[in-house]
């Protein structure tokens, strides 16, 4: 039987030499690939009350999407800089080659809600971190933080865990 990590290819020397890019459009394009991706991300959440699904651009989107149906909660886009209209909030945060914001629309949550923040990937957990930030900003309570990849070696998880963050990921890869 395949596992989810068997659904992800790897290419290597992308978008820099000496980088393993783990590329999960060959987990979501396969159907069967993609189910068991979602109904292992929600295992550890069943049950347990959560209001919203905050999904990462970009790839966060479509999990988080996919995840907040089967929840039958809303979902809300957690966006680089400039992509949303209306009013929104903004958290920078540090890249491997610089700086980023994530920007979040102000009025996407309310006080005291549950939330599941979800992303593909967990690599050094800085659009992690600005994530919650911006939850928390809102009043939100982070109950999880999924993901089907973590990168161990980043550090993501270990920062996100002292964070005082429940950290769930599917499969890891060793290296960047």
């Amino acid at each position: 039987m395949k596992t989810v990590q068997d659904y992800i290819r790897t290419i290597p020397d992308f978008p820099h030499k000496g980088i393993m890019f783990r590329d999960v459009t060959t987990l979501l394009s396969d159907a069967r690939g993609f189910r068991i991706a979602i109904d292992q991300l929600l295992h550890p959440y069943a049950g347990r009350p959560i209001d919203k699904v905050v999904g990462l651009e970009a790839r966060g989107f479509i999990l988080g999407g996919a995840i907040a149906h089967q929840l039958s909660v809303g979902f809300v886009p957690a966006r680089k800089q400039g992509k949303l209209p209306g009013r929104t909030i903004a958290q920078s945060y540090t890249l491997e080659y610089g700086e980023a914001v994530l920007e979040i629309h102000d009025d996407a949550l309310q006080p005291g809600e549950k939330i599941l923040l979800v992303d593909d990937l967990l690599a050094t957990g800085g659009t992690a971190e600005a994530g919650i930030k911006l939850i928390e900003r809102l009043g939100g309570e982070v109950i999880g933080c999924a993901f089907i990849i973590d990168l161990p070696d980043l550090g993501g998880r270990k920062k996100l865990e002292t964070l005082g963050m429940n950290v769930h990921a599917l499969c890891a890869f060793a290296g960047e």
